[in-house]
């Protein structure tokens, strides 16, 4: 290779190096992925019609210098400029033209301090369009304006001693959330030359941030971030909670987290670090030892990162799945229990039905939810010690709907029945979200398709429906389910079906749903196949003969207890397990007045 072509290769070598030290700079500095600080580059460089190398290094000088000490408002910080060009206007001017191709609320400030050197205010010397006051003014119309006047409360809050902190000493800090006109922001600074470099980040509504705190209490996972660049750590809430730590310590550092790891699964840590390194998303469950309690910890991380794979930052959840790991750990007994004690037959039966309780509780009488009364039946299959995979949900969402669900994991034993609690308590959870069946049935989908990389023979159907108490109105969806039974005026009709595939079939199926208008004293019934399918019959015998019953039940006596119309019933299959829920709906007038007096 020539001197030429040699000086030219090196030459490109050191721009691309330039560039990519920048993109990893402005992504770090900024929080945005690599592509967006890439795009953002290009833009700075079409709109100041300069070399992207120009621009590179602008940005590595302005969020890369060295801090020297807090300079005078006076001073002026020029970036350098390669030979042969003129020098670039005075910093400023420089920085607001990083600023104008950044997205998200950022600002440069020139400090003002008193003869003692404390800080007194904050003046905006370059603004994002982005950044706006309360008032609506926004970007470069508050060039000039003081911090003191538009948000007084900061000089008195410990915000203020934190941007104190980081222009005497240079090193940046996190500011932790905190409320501000309704909404709630986190704040970064640095030290930049002379300079305040704040970035705020919005985070939410007051009202969304509690139901983003609801859920992580509901879900009890935690979320947590380190900034690489920087060296900052930030732990939400639960996460203090899930590790039982008082937050005015501070996260725990990476030598205290690795004390508290058992070490038995020392070796799991270190193949989820080699994995990390490999740029792949981290996804491991660890057993940690939390004021002398074991906890099962579930941590699922990733990194952004530069060009070259490095991270830049790590951010991730961690959630404590104890209970999950304490019930199959149960599970796994209760079945080891069965197999040794296979020849003692009543034995058998006496775990079964032991582990069916835990599991799918059925209470002792009716249950009464607003507008509505809801009996309930099991009836197991024929050979008794094989838990079953069918369930049930019947239970007032927050919205002061009822929710409803019978569902049918195909199979029995342990498999069948863990993925059958893992439904019910999905869907549980989901309903603290929403409450709309054609939803949820999506969300329980895509757990099933989880699911079945791990049990690839697995088959699951469900029927989702939600009353409206004050409407008096059923919305209902089902994957692959057999659909809902309606008795009104002493006549049984089945419910035609909206569309919807079985639960693990197709990813991201969609679920339609279906709406129908009920009265005082209408009956309907959920259920699985074990009622209407056997194999030496049609379905269509079955659900004949279970509409006959339900119409000679209420038709003898319309006001007939809906447990003793529920007792009619019998299982087609006695080969399968069956699980029926009936409803009819009430006036509602008792319940709401107890209610009311408690």
């Amino acid at each position: 290779m020539g001197g030429a072509a040699l000086a030219e290769t090196v030459w490109e070598q050191r721009h691309d190096a330039t560039v990519d030290q920048a993109v990893g700079l402005l992504a770090g500095r900024i929080r945005c992925r690599l592509t967006d600080a890439r795009r953002h580059l290009l833009r700075m460089a079409q709109e100041q019609e300069r070399s992207l190398t120009e621009v590179a290094a602008g940005v590595i000088s302005l969020l890369d210098i060295p801090d020297t000490g807090v300079a005078p408002r006076s001073s002026v910080v020029s970036f350098p400029a390669p030979p042969g060009l003129p020098r670039r206007d005075p910093w400023p001017t420089a920085v607001q033209r990083v600023l104008d191709a950044l997205p998200g609320a950022s600002a440069l400030f020139t400090p003002v301090l008193d003869g003692d050197g404390r800080l007194l205010d904050l003046v905006f010397a370059a603004v994002t369009p982005e950044a706006v006051t309360p008032d609506g003014r926004r970007g470069r119309e508050l060039i000039g304006t003081s911090m003191s006047g538009w948000f007084p409360k900061t000089i008195a809050s410990d915000r203020w001693k934190v941007y104190a902190r980081v222009l005497s000493t240079g090193e940046p800090a996190d500011v932790p959330p905190f409320p501000s006109y309704d909404s709630i922001f986190s704040v970064r600074a640095h030290r930049v030359g002379g300079g305040l470099l704040l970035t705020w980040f919005r985070h939410a509504d007051a009202g969304q941030a509690d139901r983003v705190a609801s859920t992580e209490r509901l879900g009890n996972l935690g979320w947590g971030e380190a900034d690489l660049i920087s060296g900052t750590v930030r732990w939400s809430d639960q996460l203090y909670r899930i590790y039982e730590r008082d937050p005015a310590l501070g996260p725990l550092s990476e030598a205290e987290l690795d004390a508290m790891t058992l070490a038995e699964d020392a070796p799991l840590r270190r193949a989820a670090e080699e994995a990390f390194a490999r740029s792949e998303q981290v996804d491991l469950t660890l057993r940690v030892r939390v004021n002398g309690r074991i906890k099962h910890l579930r941590t699922v991380a990733d990194a952004a990162r530069d060009a070259t794979g490095r991270p830049l930052r790590v951010f991730g959840i961690v959630q404590d799945i104890t209970e999950r790991e304490t019930s199959a750990q149960r599970l796994a007994e209760v079945e080891r229990q069965l197999a040794v004690q296979r020849r003692d037959l009543a034995a058998e039966h006496a775990l079964a039905a032991t582990l069916q309780q835990i599991i799918l509780p059925i209470p002792d009488g009716p249950l009464e939810l607003p507008g509505l009364k809801v009996a309930l039946r099991y009836l197991p299959a024929g050979q008794e010690s094989l838990v079953g995979g069918d369930w049930y949900h019947a239970a007032e969402a927050r919205d002061g709907s009822v929710l409803l669900a019978v569902g049918d994991v195909a199979g029995h034993g342990t498999h069948a029945a863990t993925t059958m609690a893992q439904l019910r308590h999905a869907l549980r959870a989901l309903s603290v979200v929403t409450t709309d069946p054609a939803t949820l049935l999506g969300h329980l989908n895509r757990l099933t398709c989880e699911l079945e990389r791990e049990r690839p023979e697995l088959a699951a159907t469900a029927v989702v429906a939600r009353f409206d108490p004050r409407a008096r109105r059923l919305t209902w969806a089902q994957a692959g389910h057999p659909p809902p039974l309606l008795c009104k005026g002493g006549r049984t009709l089945s419910l035609s079906r909206p569309s919807g595939c079985m639960l693990g079939v197709v990813e991201d199926a969609a679920y339609a749903t279906a709406t129908l208008d009920l009265a005082i004293g209408d009956v309907l019934l959920l259920y699985t196949d074990g009622l209407v399918e056997h194999r030496r019959r049609g379905p269509d015998d079955g659900l004949r003969a279970v509409m006959t019953a339900i119409d000679d039940a209420v038709s003898a006596a319309p006001q007939r207890p809906l447990e003793q119309v529920v007792e009619r019933l019998r299982q087609a299959n006695p080969d399968d397990d069956t699980c029926i829920l009936a409803v009819r709906l009430v006036t509602g007038e008792t319940r709401d007045l107890r209610h009311f007096l408690r």
